[in-house]
C-alpha cells in the first residue's frame, strides 16, 4: 500500500506510475482519493474543535454542580447536541476512512528506476544470458506428458477423474522425484543460505491475503471456503510474510531469512486459450518459497541475493535457464522491482518460468503493519520484504523431464537429487 503522504506530495509521480504499468484507467482515483483525502481532514479537525468545546465545558458544568450556584441545565442542553454532532462527524470520518482504504488498496506499488517501460512481456529485457548446459539432445525429442505417460510417474487422466483437470497425481518413482526436488531445495536454502525453514499453514484469513496484496484486487484468483471464512495459499508468500503482521521487530533481528515449502492452490480464473497440457498450467502445483525482511537500505542487496539463492538451484540440478527483468507493463501489482527466471523446454521449444524474485519495499509492511524499529531512533519504521520462488517445482519438472531425457525414453536423474530418490534412472 503506498503511504497516503506520498500521493499526497506526488500526484503527477503516481499518475506517471500508473500509465507505466499500463493502468491509465484508474488516474482518475487519484484525485478522488485526494478529494476524501482532504474532506477526512477537514471532519478530523472540525470533530477535534467540538470534542475540546466539549471537554472545556464538562469541566465548567463540574464547577457549577459543585459549587452549588446557579443552574448547568443549559449547557448540558448544548453538549448533548454537540455529542450528537460529533457522533455524526465520526460516523462520516469512518465511512471516509473506508473510501480511501479501498482506494488505497486498489493503487500499485512504486516502480524501481531500473524497471525497464514497457506494455507487455514481450518488452521484459534479458537480465542473464542463458546458463546452459552441454548435453546432447540429439534425437526425436517427447514432451514432458509423454515422457510421464510411458514411464508411469504422472498421471494427469486420474487427476481429473479425482478432483478435475489441472490437478497432477504424480506416481511412484515421479513422486519420489518430486518429493526429492522439494528436499533438496529446502536443504540447499537452509544449510547453505542460512534460511530458517518454515512449514506454514495452507489456507490463510482474509487479512493475511490483505497484507501480502492478494485481496482484494486478486482474491477471484483464490480459492475460498465459505463455511470458514478461509483461503487456500497461492503462494507460501502470503502465510510467511504474515508471521509478523503487526508486530514491531527488533533492529538486530533484521535481516529475517525464511525457506517454506507449501502446496499452491491458483484457480487460473481467465487462463482460457492458455496452453494448458500437462504441468505448463496447473490449480495445485508445489513450490519452496525464500521470504526476506530488511531494513530499507540494504533490500536491493537482498533482492540480487534471492536471485543468487534461485540460480544456484538450477547450477546445481544442471537445468538450462535465463533471468528476465520484468517491465513495467509485466511485473506484479505490488513489486517494485522484479526478476523472472526462466527454464528451458526443449520439447516446447520455450523458456518456462519457474521463478519469481520481487522486492516489494514497504508496500506489503504497510499493509501488514510490519515495522522495526531502528537502533539510532525510538519512531519504528517500516521494513522492506521481499520473496523468491526457490523453486516452483511444476515447471521445473517440464524441463528436468526434457532435458533428461534419453533417446530411450528414460530419464537421468541429476546427480544433485540422487541421495535424496536413491536412483539413478527412470525406466
Amino acid at each position: 500500500m503506498l503511504d497516503i503522504n506520498f500521493i499526497r506530495q506526488n500526484p503527477e509521480e503516481v499518475a506517471s506510475i500508473l500509465k507505466k504499468r499500463q493502468q491509465s484507467e484508474d488516474c482518475p482515483k487519484i484525485d478522488e482519493l485526494l478529494g476524501l483525502d482532504t474532506r477526512r481532514r477537514q471532519l478530523v479537525k472540525r470533530s477535534d474543535e467540538l470534542k475540546s468545546v466539549r471537554n472545556r465545558v464538562s469541566k465548567d458544568i463540574a464547577v457549577i454542580k459543585r459549587s452549588g450556584q446557579g443552574s448547568a441545565e443549559e449547557l448540558i442542553r448544548e453538549m448533548k447536541t454537540v455529542a450528537d454532532e460529533i457522533g455524526s462527524i465520526d460516523e462520516k470520518i469512518s465511512a471516509t476512512e473506508k473510501q480511501l482504504e479501498n482506494i488505497l488498496l486498489s493503487l500499485p506499488n512504486k516502480l524501481h528506476p531500473d524497471v525497464p517501460e514497457g506494455a507487455s512481456a514481450a518488452d521484459n529485457v534479458v537480465y542473464r544470458e542463458p546458463t546452459t548446459f552441454s548435453r546432447p539432445l540429439d534425437f526425436p525429442l517427447k514432451n514432458h506428458l509423454e515422457l510421464g505417460e510411458s514411464l508411469g510417474i504422472l498421471d494427469f487422466e486420474r487427476g481429473s477423474k479425482i478432483t478435475g483437470s489441472g490437478f497432477p497425481v504424480y506416481t511412484g518413482k515421479g513422486a519420489r522425484l518430486e518429493r526429492a526436488l522439494l528436499n533438496f531445495m529446502l536443504d540447499c536454502h537452509t544449510e547453505r543460505h542460512g534460511y530458517t525453514e518454515i512449514f506454514p499453514p495452507f489456507m490463510v484469513n482474509e487479512a493475511s491475503l490483505r497484507g501480502t496484496g492478494q485481496w482484494p484486487k486478486f482474491a477471484d484468483q483464490a480459492y475460498y471456503m465459505n463455511e470458514d471464512d478461509l483461503y487456500a495459499i497461492p503462494t507460501a508468500e502470503v502465510p510467511v510474510t504474515n508471521l509478523h503482521r503487526d508486530e514491531i521487530l527488533r533492529d538486530e533481528q533484521l535481516p529475517l531469512s525464511y525457506a517454506a515449502y507449501s502446496a499452491c492452490f491458483r484457480r487460473e480464473a481467465g487462463s482460457y486459450g492458455k496452453d494448458t497440457r500437462g504441468f505448463l498450467r496447473v490449480h495445485q502445483f508445489n513450490k519452496v518459497e525464500m521470504v526476506k525482511f530488511t531494513r530499507p537500505e540494504a533490500s536491493y542487496e537482498a533482492l540480487e541475493e534471492i536471485l543468487r539463492h534461485a540460480e544456484t538451484i538450477l547450477k546445481a540440478l544442471e537445468i538450462p535457464y535465463r533471468v528476465l527483468l520484468l517491465c513495467s507493463g509485466d511485473i506484479s501489482a505490488t513489486a517494485a522491482k522484479c526478476y523472472d527466471i526462466e527454464v528451458w523446454s526443449p520439447a516446447e521449444k520455450k523458456y518456462l518460468e519457474a521463478s519469481s524474485c520481487s522486492n516489494f519495499e514497504d508496500y506489503q509492511a504497510r499493509r501488514a503493519n510490519i515495522r522495526f524499529r531502528p537502533s539510532d531512533s525510538s519512531k519504528p519504521a517500516y521494513v522492506h520484504t521481499l520473496n523468491g520462488s526457490g523453486l516452483a517445482t511444476s515447471r521445473l519438472m517440464v524441463s528436468l523431464l526434457e532435458n533428461y531425457q534419453t533417446p530411450e525414453g528414460k530419464i537421468v536423474v541429476p546427480e544433485a537429487l540422487r541421495k535424496y530418490t536413491g536412483f539413478d534412472l527412470i525406466g
